[in-house]
């Protein structure tokens, strides 16, 4: 871990009062996901203008984030250290949903309405990105009684 990462995780750490309290867990989250949208945003529109229609686009670029994104969930947002398997199970299942939420969030907004897809793929990576922070919080990373002596 580099010098900048670990100096911003002692700062979260310092600040929220505890690594794994719902707020430090939040402002983790809000770090890496603005980081990893933005650039993922970036690179769809680039997709999009060039190469690729904005759904087969949204699929590649939602499936690529959210498997890099297991990990760092896991360990660095969460600090997960129940089960794996149960884990990747829920996470499967929560972003399955997300993309469905995404996908038709295009179709119904840009293919139906006619509004630009660019406009609402920004607007439904906010939306995702909320769903997210909720059902990886409390569904696929909860925090157990067991785990450092803490509940959530």
């Amino acid at each position: 871990m580099g010098a900048p990462v670990s100096a911003l995780r002692f700062f979260i750490v310092t600040k929220t009062g505890t690594s794994s309290s719902s707020w430090g867990q939040l402002l983790r989250y809000g770090i890496v996901g603005l980081a990893s949208n933005l650039a993922g945003y970036g690179l769809y529109l680039l997709m999009t203008a060039f190469v690729l229609p904005p759904k087969t686009t949204m699929t590649i670029l939602y499936t690529t984030g959210a498997l890099l994104g297991f990990i760092g969930n896991r360990r660095f947002t969460f600090r997960h250290k129940g089960q794996l398997p149960r884990a990747a199970f829920f996470y499967t299942l929560a972003h399955l949903l997300g993309w469905g939420m995404n996908y038709m969030l295009l179709y119904v907004f840009a293919d139906r309405m006619g509004y630009p897809h660019q406009l609402v793929q920004a607007m439904a990576v906010i939306v995702i990105a909320g769903y997210l922070f909720v059902a990886l919080r409390y569904f696929v990373f909860p925090r157990r009684a067991d785990e450092d002596g803490a509940t959530a």
